[in-house]
């Protein structure tokens, strides 16, 4: 069946397979539950069929490209939607720069976002669009954990790899590192390990010696596992690992039991918002995904939804929603509130992206998961109460 006339296309590329599959089985999800519930956009008066397609980038970045290219060919896209991995979205992202078409993403600190790929301020992207918090939001709520763990300054040991993760980390003017020293803490910067990792030995030797009882990281999951084991048969035992990236999802490695885990949180069902195409909100998206699924739910779903969210809007306020570049300049000019909260593209932090807050969370014991990620400071976002004290190793 072949194209309708008049129809509008949003596409999305997902990672259905690889290693990145755990972060797209969100997108997955919003995709097929919204698709017969958003079946048009009412654009000046005009009603135009709407249709969602997808293909999957297989979490590979050549196969991201291609993957942009057909539904911009082949499907028609006006715009195209995407979410997280270190490589992957910026290959969507530079793709749809390439071809001329608008793109929205998320799940990607934002000086990665763009740094990453080569801009700046004062050369901003043409057709790319983002949403997301930045790396000195990260380092906000870490050092404010910190601060609970050792109210003192007290050295932080770095575990920060050798890739874009980890170069924007340490980088002295972008973001975590200035903001992470704010309160005194003193960081403790071994160098970078390569991922995967193979041992952590020399990084411990130096948390020993400095004697570090917290640690910072964007490990994967098995990464820091493999830390964690190490640091126990070497005598180190943080009280507190702050962890982003990986960490942000239901752990399941059992080498992580009682390590004091905490990490950021920018979605859960306890949000205070709603959904501008239907009124949905994060506790009902999280009921009806682990009915559906029969898995618990996971910070992206929230940031997933509002894609459509924002795609479905910049069609309905387009001077033209049939040209890609007045679609692009309408969201440029988007601000709307979304059930993974208000997005603003009109004031920054930067061009072409629109911040989201962090607050801290902790995976605890949980009653109907082994572990449910608890709420434990809300500086940044004070009407999402916190449900839980910040625990420590012992």
């Amino acid at each position: 069946m072949g194209r309708v006339v008049g129809e509008l296309c949003v596409g999305a590329v997902v990672p259905r397979t690889g290693r990145l599959s755990l972060l797209g089985d969100p997108l997955s999800f919003v995709l097929a539950l919204l698709a017969p519930t958003v079946p048009h956009v009412v654009n000046a008066g005009r009603r135009y069929p709407l249709r969602l397609a997808s293909r999957d980038s297989r979490s590979d970045p050549g196969t991201a490209r291609r993957a942009v290219r057909e539904l911009v060919e082949r499907e028609g896209a006006q715009v195209v939607l995407t979410l997280g991995g270190t490589q992957v979205l910026p290959a969507v992202a530079d793709a749809c720069e390439e071809l001329g078409v608008p793109c929205v993403s998320t799940t990607f600190p934002w000086q990665a976002y763009v740094y990453g790929r080569g801009a700046d301020p004062s050369r901003p992207f043409t057709w790319t669009y983002h949403f997301a918090w930045g790396l000195d939001d990260i380092a906000g709520v870490f050092a404010e954990m910190w601060h609970l763990c050792a109210p003192r300054p007290a050295p932080v040991g770095c575990l920060w790899n050798d890739q874009l993760p980890g170069r924007l980390l340490r980088h002295p003017g972008r973001g975590f590192l200035p903001r992470a020293g704010g309160r005194g803490h003193r960081l403790v910067d071994p160098g970078s390990y390569p991922e995967p990792a193979t041992t952590f030995a020399p990084h411990i030797g130096s948390f020993l010696r400095a004697g570090t009882e917290i640690v910072t990281t964007a490990a994967t999951e098995r990464d820091l596992a493999l830390f964690h084991r190490e640091a126990a048969e070497h005598g180190l035992r943080p009280r507190l690992i702050t962890s982003s990236r990986w960490l942000t999802y239901p752990c399941t490695a059992s080498d992580l039991s009682g390590a004091g885990i905490a990490t950021l949180v920018y979605w859960s069902p306890r949000h205070p918002y709603r959904s501008s195409l239907d009124g949905t909100t994060p506790a009902l998206l999280a009921e009806t995904y682990e009915q559906r699924t029969g898995n618990q739910w996971l910070q992206p779903l929230g940031l997933a939804y509002a894609l459509v969210e924002v795609a479905v809007h910049a069609l309905s306020t387009a001077g033209d929603p049939a040209d890609r570049r007045s679609v692009a300049d309408a969201i440029g000019r988007t601000r709307l509130e979304t059930i993974a909260g208000p997005l603003d593209w009109t004031g920054g932090p930067t061009p072409n992206v629109a911040p989201i807050p962090l607050v801290g969370g902790q995976w605890q014991p949980g009653g109907r998961h082994p572990a449910e990620l608890a709420i434990v400071t809300n500086t940044r976002l004070p009407q999402l109460r916190t449900d839980a004290d910040l625990t420590f190793a012992r």
